[in-house]
């Protein structure tokens, strides 16, 4: 259902940063309580991390995990999802999937509730590497990503986020959401059209 008015192209811009949230090993591992579907996700996160990285963008992976201190910061959200507690801080859980792991320059923020601006220095990082977009990947697309999205977008950056690059544990929440990002915050599209734009903005800066 497409309504007039909404749906617009807000575009990619010309410096976008690649943002990877939480793909993570509680998020990518079958026994763990938070594990989503995120096979080909992982698989779509690779090939934009190879072409992010040869055209020069920046590249910013979060986390989230909890210490003592921060339970206690986050004790109203983990009284709503206990399954949180399994990111304990400093466990295997909160490591990076090793198949999308980061490079030595590009850094991991860690959070304590959905967004990745929420307490974290993103803001600040996108500003001093003057970009103005945001390609939003990672899990989980009803929570994380939404959450990222809008405030991105509050930030006044446009974000992007690559159909095939973001999953959820519930395929009908995943595919709501896409739409609502779609229809109000942000550019739903393929990975093969971000890929595309990013060898553009690449073979411009030649």
């Amino acid at each position: 259902m497409r309504h007039a008015g909404f749906h617009g192209r807000a575009g990619c811009g010309r410096k976008p940063a690649l943002l990877v949230v939480d793909v993570n090993l509680a998020f990518t591992s079958p026994e763990s309580p938070l594990a989503c579907d995120l096979g080909d996700v992982v698989g779509a996160i690779e090939r934009l991390l190879r072409e992010t990285r040869r055209a020069g963008f920046p590249v910013v992976y979060t986390t989230v995990s909890y210490g003592e201190g921060d339970k206690v910061a986050a004790a109203a959200f983990i009284d709503k999802i206990p399954a949180l507690l399994t990111l304990e801080a400093g466990s295997r859980w909160v490591e990076i999937d090793p198949r999308i792991a980061p490079l030595p320059r590009e850094p991991v923020l860690n959070k304590l509730f959905a967004s990745a601006f929420f307490g974290t220095p993103l803001a600040s990082l996108l500003a001093a590497a003057g970009c103005d977009s945001v390609i939003v990947t990672g899990a989980s697309t009803s929570g994380c990503i939404r959450a990222t999205v809008v405030d991105a977008l509050q930030h006044g950056y446009r974000p992007v986020v690559p159909r095939e690059a973001v999953g959820d544990r519930n395929p009908a929440a995943h595919e709501a959401n896409l739409y609502d990002i779609d229809t109000k915050y942000g550019d739903v599209v393929s990975v093969d059209d971000v890929i595309a734009h990013l060898g553009e903005l690449a073979g411009a800066t030649l």
